[in-house]
Formats: C-alpha cells, sequence, structure tokens
C-alpha cells in the first residue's frame, strides 16, 4: 500500500453536480489519495445551506459563504450583516468564493466591485480569508486590494491563479497567498509554471477546483479532489521539492491561513 504525504484541496465544489451525486464516493477516493482535508467553496446564497451541511457531516470538510462574481447581479441587494451573520456557523472557516471577472462579464462590473468590497469588508471584521477570484481583471483587483488593504489588514488568498507573473508578485508583497490548480499542469500554461517556481514555500496552496479544471493526465475528466496530488507532484517537480515537503508545507500554510479550521492531531 502506498503511504502519500497528507494534502489539502484548498478549493473544491463538493456540492456541485458531477460531485454531489457520489459525494461520499469523490471524498473516499481523495481520502485514499492522501487527502486529509477539502474546504468546499459556496458561489451564491442558495447554496450556503448545502455547502455547511456537507461540513457539518463530514469532519475533514470545511465550508465557506460568499457571492462568485458571475452571480454578483442577482446578489446586488446581499447585505454585510446576511454574509456576517453566516460566517458564525463553526464550520464556515472563509468568506468567498468573490471578486471580479471581466472575462465572461456575467453580471455589471460595477455590482461585481460592489461585492467584493463587502466581502472584504466582512474579511477585515471576522479575521476569516479571502478567497479571491480575478480573471481578466488584474488592475480593477489590484486598485480595490491597494485601497482596501490602506484601510485596514484582511487576510486574503488569490485562489486558481491564472493571472500574470507582475499581478501575481504584486499580490505576494501586498501579503497574499497564491493557490495553484490544475492549470500548472497544462502544455501552455508557461508563464504560470515560471511564476510557480517564485512563490515563497509560506505563501503557497494547492486546489483543484473540482469539478473544473482536472490536471494533466486526467484531462479532459471531471476533476475530483483526488488529483490535487497530481497537482503538487508537477508543482513540487517544477520547484525542485520533494513532493511531501510541499505537501507538508501547503497543509501548513492552509490552517495557518485558515486559522478557524483544527489541524489534525
Amino acid at each position: 500500500m502506498t503511504v502519500h504525504a497528507p494534502l489539502i484541496d484548498s478549493h473544491c465544489h463538493l456540492n456541485y453536480a458531477g460531485l454531489a451525486e457520489r459525494q461520499g464516493e469523490v471524498l473516499a477516493n481523495a481520502r485514499a489519495a492522501g487527502v486529509s482535508g477539502f474546504l468546499n467553496i459556496s458561489t451564491r446564497e442558495r447554496e450556503w445551506r448545502d455547502v455547511v451541511a456537507t461540513a457539518e457531516r463530514e469532519p475533514d470538510v470545511w465550508a465557506t459563504v460568499g457571492i462568485h462574481p458571475h452571480e454578483a447581479d442577482q446578489h446586488a441587494d446581499l447585505g454585510r450583516q446576511v454574509l456576517l451573520h453566516a460566517t458564525r456557523h463553526p464550520r464556515v472557516i472563509g468568506i468567498g468564493e468573490s471578486g471580479l471577472d471581466y472575462y465572461y462579464d456575467k453580471s455589471e462590473r460595477t455590482v461585481q466591485r460592489d461585492l467584493f468590497r463587502t466581502h472584504i469588508g466582512v474579511a477585515r471584521e471576522t479575521g476569516l480569508p479571502l478567497v479571491i477570484h480575478t480573471r481578466d481583471a488584474e488592475e480593477d483587483t489590484l486598485a480595490i486590494l491597494e485601497d482596501e488593504l490602506g484601510q485596514g489588514a484582511f487576510p486574503a488568498l488569490i485562489h486558481c491563479f491564472t493571472a500574470s507573473a507582475a499581478f501575481g508578485q504584486r499580490v505576494l508583497e501586498l501579503g497574499l497567498t497564491v493557490s495553484l490548480s490544475g492549470i500548472v499542469t497544462f502544455k501552455n500554461a508557461r508563464e504560470i509554471q515560471e511564476f510557480a517556481k517564485e512563490i515563497p514555500a509560506d505563501r503557497l496552496l494547492v486546489e483543484t477546483d473540482s469539478p473544473f479544471l482536472a490536471p494533466v493526465p486526467h484531462r479532459g475528466k471531471p476533476c475530483e479532489p483526488a488529483f490535487v496530488r497530481n497537482t503538487a507532484e508537477f508543482v513540487a517537480q517544477l520547484r525542485g521539492e520533494d513532493v511531501a515537503d510541499l505537501a507538508a508545507n501547503t497543509s501548513r500554510n492552509f490552517f495557518a491561513l485558515f486559522s478557524k479550521a483544527e489541524a489534525p492531531a
């Protein structure tokens, strides 16, 4: 039997179609691959209850509450208090995912920006990390982060990093953590691969974003949390590190950032 160094999937959608129907099997597959923790991410208010319920049922699963920028128009009137109240659940350890997506533009950009700032305010007030989605919106994302950090610190990470190296260096300078998904394994992801080598060991996480973005050698298949090991192995090779060391570092970083979660004894 192969013994794997424990890994954390820092971003997955266990309640999305493709995983929800076989959630028990999906979690069992991941645990067998050495995945010892899962952060189950919400993207719209109506799914918060189910996302949190999974975390209540599974001791190695935690939850976030938040609104994805694609859903911003449908949540334009979401008050700070609604989000704040939802963060009080003991299994909710983060806020998001929230941010800006100008690639699909599924919501008005002004609404996206306003809702992003609402999430930032709650992250600052609660101390819970903000999980940031940004696509084709580097300039505005940085402008908002710089402005808001000037008003008071808050913990945050860029999930599923796909931006430029210059953007990555700037968010690192601002104190954020960076999470790499299966995209880093793609042949055309040269800039991301080069940036992955430069991320400080204590500011790096790995994720699947499952059921999306399956890494090589699983491209074309629905992604599962078990596949975070493929991403971790690829990143470790890129960085010239032993995968056990990378697993230990990224797991330690997860619990340092998401301090409301309890690391296994």
